[in-house]
């Protein structure tokens, strides 16, 4: 079966046909060629597309009409405007029309090879969109880890495996890499599932409030004790505490601690005999602990007891896979807790979206979707819905020496160059990045000879 990407050509001259056919051939493409727009038109109600190349002046059906119909009957498939009478006002209709590019003849093969590998890539993150779409989907109800990186697939398995096990668990990564969802994870995946999962961060109490709240007090250990007062331990009772921030512990918190993990029963501030305690412990930090450890900030005999197995979580820049599974996860959860009907994101913001380094890892691409979705006004979330300085991100230009100072023309020309080199000559990205038009972007390469 022939998977290359199916490309239709359509020029009225022969030999124009016939070269740009055989040129397309020999990169690989499916290419079926007519000599005529009807003929064209033919092709395009019978046969799907990746591509349609057509020349813009043929008699009875010409490139315009192609593009129209093009759009109505397959509007995935792309369209690239080709012609020997090249104008501004052609090129901005046909821009308007929804083609992806307008090339002017004589033509030089490496700007036909590029733009064409430009417009399938579209085609493709198109198609990867609606499957990512479907997949989310899989993801309605129950607690859901969305992921199809190899490596997070792989903690995750390794989740399930220990959840029936009771054994502790230390939960390792960045901040915003999802901690404490994998965290809840191993607990759904438990024979403690029907028990309570209970939560706390070690770094957000002082060491006696932290006490009191995981231990509990008895009546009249200190003034306004009225009443004993289980912690969360207790509470916890037969399911999962989630000790978050372990490495913000104080040192005599951790030596409690401890005792609880080996002797299995706890005492309640001012109490004098002990409590059993049925509880699995799940522990996470955004910290080395073995070099907390190592320079004394942690007590080793707790770190092994805490570390039976550690689930260590990649940060985003490492799983970039997952960045348009999880935009369009957090669109679609947005969409909704808005009332909006933002559906989709434009190519050139998931591009820019999948580039990211992401230092806030998930939660900040959370909160990228969200400031989108509450920007956008219609079905479309696009780039300018994303942050200024996001976008700022995308090219960056060390600033030139004294005497490496040109006129304003030949900076232009060269910070043109650098722009199209970084997006691997994909015009649309470059003149996304650059601020203007297509049209206003392909003047200026003609004007510069950067073809």
């Amino acid at each position: 079966m022939n998977n290359a990407p199916r490309l239709l050509v359509v020029d009225d001259e022969a030999a124009a046909l016939k070269n740009l056919s055989h040129i397309l051939r020999k990169e690989g493409y499916d290419v079926t060629a007519c000599q005529s727009g009807a003929a064209g038109l033919k092709e395009l109600q019978q046969h799907e597309f990746d591509l349609l190349l057509t020349d813009l002046r043929m008699k009875g059906v010409d490139g315009m009409a192609l593009l129209r119909r093009t759009k109505e009957v397959q509007p995935d498939c792309e369209v690239i405007v080709i012609t020997g009478h090249a104008t501004l006002d052609s090129a901005v209709e046909a821009m308007k029309e929804g083609a992806f590019h307008y090339i002017a003849k004589p033509y030089r093969l490496d700007e036909v090879r590029q733009v064409v590998k430009g417009a399938l890539d579209v085609v493709l993150l198109k198609r990867e969109n609606r499957v990512l779409k479907r997949r989310i989907e899989g993801y309605e109800g129950g607690l859901n880890i969305v992921t199809q990186d190899a490596a997070m697939l792989h903690l995750l398995d390794t989740a399930r495996q220990i959840g029936p096990t009771d054994c502790n668990v230390l939960v390792t990564g960045e901040s915003g890499t999802g901690k404490e969802l994998f965290a809840r994870y191993v607990h759904t995946h438990s024979s403690r599932a029907d028990s309570r999962f209970v939560a706390v961060n070690c770094g957000a109490l002082q060491e006696e409030l932290l006490a009191n709240e995981l231990f509990g007090h008895e009546k009249g250990a200190f003034t306004g004790a009225d009443r004993v007062k289980r912690g969360l331990i207790e509470i916890a009772e037969g399911g999962t505490l989630f000790l978050d921030e372990i490495t913000e512990m104080s040192p005599a918190m951790q030596v409690k601690l401890l005792r609880v993990l080996q002797e299995r029963e706890l005492l309640r501030v001012g109490g004098t005999e002990p409590v059993a305690i049925d509880v699995r412990f799940i522990a996470a930090t955004n910290r080395d602990l073995q070099e907390s450890v190592a320079n004394g900030r942690f007590r080793a005999d707790l770190f092994f007891r805490l570390n039976v197995v550690n689930l260590a979580l990649p940060p985003l820049r490492e799983r970039r896979d997952d960045v348009p599974l999880l935009a369009f996860y957090f669109l679609k959860k947005f969409a909704q807790a808005m009332g909006k009907p933002v559906a989709d994101i434009a190519a050139d913001a998931l591009r820019l979206l999948s580039r990211y380094d992401y230092p806030g890892n998930v939660r900040e691409l959370a909160n990228l979707i969200e400031r989108g979705v509450a920007l956008a006004r219609g079905e479309l979330l696009e780039l300018a819905h994303l942050p200024e300085s996001l976008k700022n991100l995308s090219v960056r230009i060390a600033a030139p020496a004294s005497s490496d100072l040109h006129s304003l023309e030949k900076n232009e020309a060269a910070y043109i160059a650098q722009v199209l080199e970084y997006t691997g000559g994909n015009r649309n990205q470059a003149a996304d990045i650059l601020g203007i038009d297509r049209v206003s972007l392909w003047r200026r390469i003609k004007r510069y000879g950067l073809e």
